[in-house]
């Protein structure tokens, strides 16, 4: 497989970026008071810290409906810290999302767009380590940083319910139409081409398969390597995989991306189960020595876990 080509971006250097969050982090705890301190801080040998969640639950950190509007401006401006301008918007509009859910499913209380959580864990800056966590329905962002080493952004989930608005004001948008149409488009051209291994079952699960685990190991190895595609193929599975890392800043991105080179581009693997028309139910997942990537959509007229359809998509380190 061809060697990866990295976009140039004017990029800050890493450790600029670490302070950047840092900051946003710092200011963030500053407009606290104490009793909500005790709540969004949290020791970095917490056990919560390991705690990965993206359905609609309680869980520890403080929610957006208990900050003021200073507070939710902060707290907004920590996540944004670490994430794009494309990762910022989707992030935004999956908050939004849950409002229209809400009204949907006629449950307000369950699906609500202000039980957002941001959990500190540690001291912002510490060269030993540090981590925050911005999580709720469809949505959780974990950044641990420790200086000289870089900041590790999984595990990430980014979720759409409906996957597609089909009325009101938002009517036609989709979330998640980049990671649901790249890879579609993908998997077609394996099946034109005759590489139909890459559909390893026609039945797709309803769901991610690694699921909220605090630990995730590697699933077995389905589809087809990277080192077995087209030259076409390989850039459309490089775009895929920069969809996914591009959510966050660029010194981020190109950093994962480098990662995943030096693992060995021809070793990941990219497998298909379920239909090949927009609309369908399907699943993907590309996973190679170091990361994995799942695409899980279910919609109106398939099994599904969710009552009004949506596309589920996460990023996690392997544990082998």
């Amino acid at each position: 497989m061809k060697a990866l080509i990295l976009c140039s971006f004017l990029v800050l250097p890493l450790h600029a970026q670490q302070d950047i969050t840092a900051k946003a982090a710092t200011h963030f705890l500053a407009t606290l008071n104490e009793e909500q301190k005790a709540k969004a801080a949290l020791p970095m040998t917490s056990e919560e810290r390991e705690n990965f969640g993206y359905t609609p639950h309680e869980r520890a950190g403080l929610p957006l409906k208990e900050m003021s509007q200073d507070q939710r401006s902060a707290a907004m401006k920590l996540l944004s810290s670490a994430l794009s301008e494309k990762g910022n918007l989707k992030a935004s509009q999956i908050i939004a999302l849950e409002e229209i859910l809400g009204k949907l499913e006629n449950n307000p209380v369950r699906r609500d767009h202000e039980k957002y959580y941001a959990t500190i864990f540690g001291k912002p800056g510490d060269p030993n380590g540090w981590a925050w966590r911005f999580e709720g329905h469809h949505l959780a962002v974990h950044i641990t940083v420790v200086a000289g080493k870089g900041a590790s952004v999984t595990p990430t989930f980014f979720g759409s319910n409906p996957a597609e608005v089909k009325d009101g004001p938002q009517k036609g948008l989709r979330v998640l139409a980049g990671e649901e149409d790249l890879g579609l488009s993908l998997a077609a051209s394996l099946v034109e081409s005759g590489k139909n291994a890459v559909i390893f079952s026609q039945k797709p699960p309803s769901e991610i398969l690694t699921g909220e685990e605090r630990q995730v190991k590697a699933l077995d190895p389905v589809g087809i390597l990277a080192s077995e595609m087209s030259e076409s193929q390989q850039t459309a599975l490089r775009n895929l995989i920069a969809e996914y890392t591009g959510r966050y800043r660029p010194e981020i991105a190109e950093t994962d991306l480098a990662k995943i080179e030096k693992a060995g581009l021809g070793k990941i693997r990219f497998g298909w189960a379920g239909g090949l028309n927009r609309g369908d139910a399907c699943y993907y997942r590309i996973q190679g020595p170091t990361f994995l990537m799942e695409m899980a959509n279910t919609q109106n007229n398939a099994t599904t876990s969710t009552p009004h359809g949506g596309i589920a998509t996460a990023t996690l380190a392997v544990i082998y």
